[in-house]
């Protein structure tokens, strides 16, 4: 009977991870980069991507975890064109309400020493809700969930530079109980451009909008609203 009960709470544990998504690897400007996939970093494969602790998500937009889904510095980078596309690939993802956000963060010198922090993120693309209802499945995650990759084209103009690149899928699901699924990877942006996001474009990862901001704190079940905002700036096309 005791080992009967732990195992139930064994896999009790796993499904709940399994619900749960992050992602596992990129195209970017044609070539194919693995992700971060498991839980020991010493024996995984060198990636592009910010190792991971968990596939679980950040509850609130404060916490550190946020950013890089407690990330840390990667040892490969990608290059990229400005103007390039980069496609984010999800081995699995369950949720179908809520936004997804591409954000992009120019590092002051290499990728060591580049930690996120300041006024410096911005966004690159976005999708909440498509048409309503809340409920629905007219949303930028039922997009992963169906395809189970998502791509963006970094802007034509934008600087070259050390850059870390950050999907963040908002799961919007639960009434009032928000998770926040974030993973980075490392990309060298080349070419002629010169633009750089500034003023209302920019935001501080964690805290880029308040706990409370409407797009965070949703019943999407229960709200008559009829439309959604996606939390933080607008998208910067360069």
């Amino acid at each position: 009977m005791l080992f009967s009960s732990a195992f139930t709470a064994a896999a009790l544990l796993v499904g709940q991870a399994a619900a749960h998504g992050a992602v596992t690897s990129y195209v970017i400007d044609g070539k194919t980069y693995p992700g971060y996939e498991g839980f020991a970093p010493a024996t995984s494969p060198k990636t592009i991507q910010r190792q991971w602790p968990d596939y679980n998500p950040t509850m609130t937009v404060t916490d550190r975890k946020v950013m890089c889904n407690g990330g840390t510095s990667a040892d490969l980078s990608a290059p990229i064109p400005a103007g390039g596309k980069v496609r984010a690939i999800w081995k699995q993802w369950t949720h179908q309400q809520g936004p997804v956000m591409v954000w992009m963060y120019k590092c002051a010198g290499d990728f060591k020493s580049c930690d996120g922090s300041g006024k410096k993120w911005f966004k690159i693309d976005q999708e909440g809700m498509t048409a309503p209802p809340l409920s629905g499945n007219n949303w930028g995650t039922a997009k992963v969930y169906k395809n189970l990759y998502w791509e963006s084209t970094i802007p034509s103009s934008l600087a070259p530079g050390n850059y870390l690149i950050r999907h963040e899928l908002l799961a919007l699901h639960q009434a009032n109980t928000p998770q926040f699924y974030a993973e980075c990877a490392q990309i060298v942006v080349t070419g002629s451009g010169s633009a750089q996001p500034s003023g209302n474009y920019l935001a501080t990862i964690p805290g880029y909008a308040p706990q409370s901001d409407p797009g965070i704190m949703v019943d999407t079940y229960g709200s008559k609203a009829t439309t959604y905002t996606c939390p933080g700036p607008a998208v910067w096309t360069g």
